[in-house]
């Protein structure tokens, strides 16, 4: 028996290592040739290079490793977010709650993050990307303490509310850095791969967290994640700068003088305004449904049900959700190059959501799934997931460029809706229908109990597909 579980253990590290190199290397590659046309562009007439657009240009290394920086805080936020996944026998045990309560704990995450969406871009505009990542840091670090240390419910509910609050602004802040740091060229590629860094967080708090949750204990973990966390924070406020002109750099942009804070009038009237047009509400519900299910799985029910239904140990069916997490990872990127390439929003968005639905029927329903074709549907299903990033352009191009910013907030809104709504309606389904068993002092639910539970999760999916059908296509061409 143990070998065979080595053996497993070890194809699902060829199946990361391979599937690791598979989106690294077409980004090295990627960077390359962009630097490489950037290069191109940058030479007169007569095939020289001109020295004098470049010297005071900032280097390419120095500006990935600021945004690197950034990058890293919010690759926390996504380890921070699916951490309660790989330990809910713990939590459940160490705060005496049933899944009711481990939902509404795993949500206030998503309550403090949807909630900071539209204030993010305002002080994203008024205090700086600087400013900005590093108070996050400095809260979440404070939070995540809070979080590892608290003997109880209304400790670890606020930890986590902290926690999700505070991260909530490490998107908004890449993405001001991509502005500052990069070539406008660079911009939409260096944007899009933050979705991949995210998910690299949401990984390592798979198979790596629950190897040293076993070796250690959930409290020690996460309060080491926690000092990392300050600790970054203090490494961001020293070398983070928001334009290149700050470190005497002439920078790709001109400098320009931070905005002033937006009215509650004003902000309210883009709202409004936005809310105005067709695809701005379809696509507020749309990404909901796709994330939820995704986040909702492999952030907290995935692997209790793994270990239930399937009857695998918390390692291995932590692996088994990284799989859908590594498949999202890669298809974000794809999904978004694909759409720009065809020039179409709507029947590659369309696609992609007909076969998430699919899997989600197959992974959740089927309940006589052998393990290799549940890896591969899972992988899949992850990989088709990453079709909502077209979200984001295709809401864009749907108002006038001015609202692109409120409109974004707003999306990414209806994004984190999915997750806060739906953990906590699957805990609460489970313990309708618990049967009153207890396994080492913890509620154990049935195949019956999760196949309830799940219905919501396969409700938003379908309603996300079919208002799909319902958007106004764009061909990625923006309002004048």
């Amino acid at each position: 028996m143990e070998d065979q579980g080595s053996e497993d253990l070890t194809l699902f590290l060829y199946i990361i290592i391979f599937t690791l190199f598979c989106m690294v290397f077409p980004i090295l590659l990627l960077i390359k040739s962009e630097l490489c046309y950037i290069e191109a562009l940058m030479k007169n007439k007569k095939g020289h290079f001109n020295r004098s657009d470049t010297r005071h240009r900032p280097p390419m290394s120095l500006a990935w490793f600021i945004w690197g920086l950034g990058a890293l805080f919010y690759l926390i936020g996504f380890f921070q977010r699916v951490a309660p996944a790989v330990m809910t026998q713990e939590l459940m045990q160490d705060f005496q709650i049933s899944a009711s309560g481990l939902g509404n704990l795993s949500a206030l995450y998503f309550y403090s993050y949807v909630a900071m969406q539209i204030p993010t871009g305002i002080l994203a505009d008024t205090l700086g990307p600087r400013k900005l990542l590093t108070a996050g840091c400095i809260v979440a670090g404070i939070g995540t303490l809070l979080f590892s240390i608290s003997p109880g419910f209304i400790g670890a509910g606020l930890g986590r509310f902290l926690i999700g609050g505070s991260v909530a602004v490490a998107f908004v802040g890449l993405l001001k850095l991509s502005s500052s740091w990069f070539p406008k060229k660079l911009y939409a590629f260096v944007a899009g791969n933050a979705l991949s860094i995210g998910l690299i967080g949401a990984i390592t708090a798979g198979p790596p967290l629950r190897f040293l949750i076993d070796t250690f204990n959930w409290r020690s973990v996460i309060f080491v994640s926690g000092l990392i966390t300050l600790v970054l924070g203090c490494i961001i406020w020293l070398i983070v700068r928001d334009r290149p002109q700050e470190k005497g750099y002439s920078g790709f942009t001109d400098s320009i003088p931070q905005s002033k804070a937006l009215s509650f009038k004003g902000t309210w009237q883009n709202l409004f305004k936005v809310l105005q047009y067709r695809n701005t509400l379809l696509l507020f519900i749309i990404p909901g449904g796709i994330v939820g299910c995704g986040l909702t799985f492999s952030g907290l029910w995935g692997v209790p049900f793994l270990v239930s239904h399937h009857q695998l140990n918390p390692t291995k069916a932590a692996s088994l959700t990284s799989c859908l997490l590594i498949g999202w990872a890669m298809g974000g990127p794809f999904f978004g190059w694909f759409s720009d390439r065809l020039g179409k929003r709507k029947p590659i968005y369309i696609v992609g959501a007909m076969a998430v639905t699919l899997g989600w029927s197959f992974i959740l329903f089927m309940e006589t799934l052998p393990f290799y074709p549940l890896v591969v549907i899972l992988w899949i299903t992850g990989f088709c997931s990453g079709c909502m990033i077209i979200s984001f352009a295709f809401v864009m191009e749907s108002v006038p460029r001015y609202l692109s910013g409120t409109v974004s907030g707003l999306i990414n809104m209806g994004v984190m809706m999915g997750p806060m709504l739906l953990q906590p309606v699957v805990g609460k389904i489970l313990d309708i229908y618990w049967s009153g068993e207890m396994v080492n002092q913890v509620r154990f639910y049935s195949l019956n109990a999760y196949e309830y539970a799940f219905i919501p999760m396969m409700g938003w999916v379908i309603l996300s597909t079919i208002i799909l059908f319902f958007t106004k296509e764009t061909c990625c061409k923006g309002i004048e």
